[in-house]
């Protein structure tokens, strides 16, 4: 492990499940089924679990480790199936690392209820490619992470949602993802927060749903 992965390791990945879980925990509703796609160890699901008591998370992945905190099933990386579905899919800096980004997104619309909450990167900016293909080196490429780098740019995001009869419910891209003044450089407008919802559900708060 050189320097700037023992950097990352100290002052990024120690704080990054707290500082996930209260950005997502707001999108969700106090009670029902979130199925984490792309689980990992699940510490960020068991977070959300103990914040919302109500919510039942349970992971899919494609390689699953000898332990987790949370239920967590092996899939394809592409094609989920979830019998009865769920009322959400989660995805936590998952898209970005799938070939076929689109295939996975489609078919976690079959399957959720209510829709799609996802935390991924957002290629816009100056040297926004250049930047986030840094970012994932330091933090994945030792462990073996697949690295397609599919960031993608508000438009293919608007594209993806028009495809796939979603809008967004909620959209959030200035995040506090890092620590000062890190977060000057690999925050910036680099990371979304987002829930999408089928165009025919009713509006409402997640609280409600």
């Amino acid at each position: 492990m050189n320097l700037v992965e023992r950097i990352h390791d100290r002052h990024v990945k120690s704080r990054r499940v707290d500082v996930l879980a209260g950005l997502l925990a707001p999108l969700l509703p106090e009670r029902g089924s979130v199925l984490d796609v792309g689980a990992g160890d699940g510490a960020l699901a068991a977070e959300l679990m103990r914040r919302k008591p109500g919510l039942t998370i349970e992971g899919i992945d494609t390689l699953v480790r000898p332990v987790t905190a949370i239920p967590v099933a092996e899939f394809d990386g592409v094609h989920i199936d979830v019998p009865g579905g769920v009322d959400w899919c989660l995805f936590v800096d998952v898209i970005h690392h799938v070939e076929r980004p689109m295939e996975l997104l489609r078919s976690a619309v079959a399957v959720a209820r209510k829709g799609l909450i996802i935390k991924d990167h957002l290629r816009q900016g100056v040297a926004a490619y250049t930047t986030l293909r840094f970012m994932d080196s330091i933090g994945n490429a030792r462990y073996g992470v697949s690295l397609p780098c599919n960031y993608w740019t508000p438009r293919q995001w608007d594209a993806c949602c028009r495809e796939l009869k979603l809008r967004r419910d909620v959209w959030l891209d200035r995040l506090p993802v890092y620590p000062p003044p890190a977060n000057w450089i690999f925050g910036r407008r680099l990371h979304v927060v987002a829930r999408l919802t089928h165009e025919n559900a009713e509006r409402g708060h997640p609280q409600d749903a």
